[in-house]
């Protein structure tokens, strides 16, 4: 996509400025702490700012746990288990019993990254193993959309979406319509996974360790904030400052990202310190693509912490000199570090000789999936949940519609009009119509740059009016504007016409994460921003419509009173509730729109960007709230279905009809 782009680092300084300020203050904060009263304060404190990141715990149901198969080696045995996270939720995982040692042993929970086949990765076999040699009994376990776990099978033994990462966001993304968070599920497996292990007489319930790698480093970090069953924990290239990945443009998938974290004040640390004053060992590799300087900040935090708590010795961190996994030397580090704590001899840190087994002797079905036990995915108990919350709701209109839009998009009140700068003229659109274009100051390191497309104003203020058409394009003003019909028909109106690229659009489509061919990618820098705001407590939704209603509070300083509004596809959403929210827009024309969000929930196979949703807006309302509200004032052209393609005209009749809307909205 060629197209003008004169902002593309506008999001990434933005986004960073944010965090640098909120991580000041954060770590004044923890190091002003003088008393082991503070700290079991501030441990406090924490907790109850966790509940609400990973909400209230669901009911602990039966298990059902099933022994399907195993085997046996010198030093250890192995049984290939599955059991039940939630009800008809299948985990599968392998359990690790020591024959050369005392029953019962110290435990471990293994927890997995980011491996295409889960648990039977060589390195996670590896110190599951080696924690059996060493006379430890571990269980180890597939995350979501690994290993036997795949969410969207694709009937071969793999996923749809290429499994692992790209499952991870397919799922996380939608859930955040209904308000959950996938990184909750994860953490739920590993706390019921737990509850698995500690159902053994083999294991000792006074000595439980936790570890994992990558994306295993992460839930181990989960986990330790959640559970205070853990006596032992030792996270593996994971720990890091936000502040380092977000400045180092290193995104990372649904689970890794807890909502409201850095609005609430918490950075990494304080989800490990919920584990303080018990052994913590963090794991690290001097080649890691997570910072190392973040990890070693970490560390000083996490000693200030222990030094108040009496422990200044429980915590901990070995640096290797390889990149990123769980290399031999983390390994030994940890079963020294859990020998220590298990008072174990030191000395039997060593890692003997392992032999990786063929992941199918791993498997605990038949197949290699749980597919074929035909258990709902996590998209299935998206939809449920999508459905139980439409039957609850009541249709909102008038101010209450708006109340709950201000609160769902974090809208506060305006204060003044914004400055906006002229930027140089780049060329005409057309011909005879020369663009003008005005990067306007939204908020604080935020440019919106609106378009004045007509002739005679080159480099000259926004001349004034009374009415005019504003259009919200899907990607890009320049682009649209070239290319679309919509756009161009608008063109030729009575009205004076502007189009506006909201942030993080068109003019200042980002070029981090990687450079601007992944923007759209789902480990792109469209998806990229979107989660960080949610982090910052804020959703880009609800900044896009910030962007535009501040757009609107330009042109009416300038006179005009009587807006037309205008949008496409990623622009129609904040378009429509810009309309909502502004009296001064007096008409609203939507092409290649969602008819309801929904219907995006409960499509396993949608196809609509992080960026376009609004956390938890389903639980308030959903779009045809606001179709209604905006009653004769609203067309919608060629809407979209979930997939993001144009609905056949009969279904779009039939779709708008079982919402409860009129036909008339379909006007063209």
């Amino acid at each position: 996509m060629d197209f003008l782009n004169r902002l593309p680092h506008m999001l990434q300084d933005y986004t960073v400025g944010r965090l640098r300020r909120l991580e000041a203050e954060h770590v004044a904060r923890k190091l002003a702490m003088r008393t082991k009263a503070e700290v079991l304060e501030y441990q406090h404190d924490t907790w109850e700012k966790l509940r609400l990141i990973f909400g209230p715990e669901p009911k602990r149901t039966p298990l059902k746990p099933r022994i399907t198969g195993g085997f046996e080696r010198r030093a250890y045995r192995v049984e290939n288990i599955i059991f039940e996270s939630r009800p008809g939720f299948p985990v599968t995982g392998n359990l690790y019993i020591p024959k050369e040692h005392d029953l019962p042993a110290p435990c471990v929970l293994g927890v997995c990254g980011h491996s295409m086949n889960g648990k039977a990765y060589e390195a996670y076999q590896n110190f599951a193993q080696g924690l059996a040699t060493k006379g430890y009994v571990v269980f180890i376990f597939d995350p979501l959309g690994q290993g036997e776990r795949m969410q969207y099978p694709d009937g071969k033994g793999g996923s749809r979406y290429g499994g692992s990462v790209l499952d991870h966001i397919q799922a996380g993304n939608q859930q955040r319509l209904v308000g959950e968070w996938l990184g909750a599920w994860r953490a739920w497996d590993g706390i019921r996974a737990l509850d698995y292990l500690l159902s053994r007489e083999e294991a000792d319930p006074t000595q439980v360790g936790l570890t994992g790698c990558s994306g295993g480093g992460t839930l181990t970090t989960w986990l330790l904030a959640c559970d205070r069953r853990f006596t032992m924990a030792a996270p593996s290239c994971y720990v890091t400052t936000w502040r380092r990945n977000l400045e180092n443009e290193l995104p990372a998938d649904s689970e890794q990202n807890p909502p409201l974290a850095l609005a609430l004040g918490l950075d990494v640390d304080d989800l490990l310190a919920m584990h303080a004053p018990k052994p913590l060992l963090l794991l690290t590799e001097e080649l890691d693509f997570f910072d190392i300087r973040g990890a070693e900040e970490i560390y000083v935090r996490l000693r200030h912490v222990y030094r108040l708590l009496g422990k200044p010795d429980n915590i901990g961190i070995y640096t290797g000199p390889l990149g990123h996994g769980y290399s031999q030397g983390q390994r030994e580090a940890m079963y020294g570090w859990f020998n220590r704590a298990t008072g174990k001899a030191e000395e039997t840190y060593k890692e003997p000789r392992l032999v990786a087994e063929a992941d199918a002797l791993l498997w605990a079905t038949k197949s290699g999936q749980v597919a074929e036990l035909n258990p709902p995915n996590v998209a299935a108990f998206t939809a449920e949940a999508s459905r139980k919350l439409a039957a609850r709701r009541k249709p909102l209109a008038g101010e209450a519609l708006r109340k709950a839009l201000r609160q769902l998009l974090h809208l506060t009140p305006r204060t003044g009009v914004p400055d906006y700068r002229i930027l140089r003229p780049t060329g005409a659109i057309a011909e005879g119509l020369a663009p003008t274009a005005y990067a306007v100051e939204t908020e604080p390191g935020i440019q919106t740059v609106l378009t004045l497309v007509g002739a005679g104003y080159l480099g000259a203020r926004i001349p004034p009016g009374q009415q005019a058409t504003v259009y919200v394009p899907h990607l890009s003003a320049d682009l649209d504007l070239r290319q679309e019909p919509f756009a161009r028909q608008l063109l030729g109106g009575k009205r004076r016409l502007f189009a506006v690229d909201l942030r993080g659009m068109g003019e200042s489509r980002p070029n981090t994460c990687g450079g601007v061919d992944n923007w759209l990618t789902a480990y792109g820098s469209d998806f990229f921003y979107a989660y960080w705001l949610e982090m910052l407590g804020d959703n880009m939704v609800g900044r896009r419509v910030h962007d535009l209603l501040s757009v609107l509070d330009v042109l009416a300083d300038r006179g005009y009173g009587d807006i037309h509004l205008a949008g496409r596809g990623w622009g129609s959403i904040p378009a429509l509730f810009a309309a909502v929210l502004d009296d001064r827009v007096t008409q609203l024309a939507l092409k290649n729109a969602p008819l309801a969000f929904s219907a995006i929930a409960e499509d396993e196979d949608y196809r609509w960007p992080l960026s376009g949703m609004v956390p938890g807006l389903l639980r308030k309302l959903d779009l045809p709230d606001c179709y209604r509200a905006l009653g004769r004032r609203v067309r919608v052209i060629e809407p979209w279905n979930t997939r993001s393609e144009p609905m056949p005209a009969t279904e779009a009749r039939s779709t708008v009809k079982a919402l409860g809307l009129p036909v008339s909205l379909l006007r063209t």
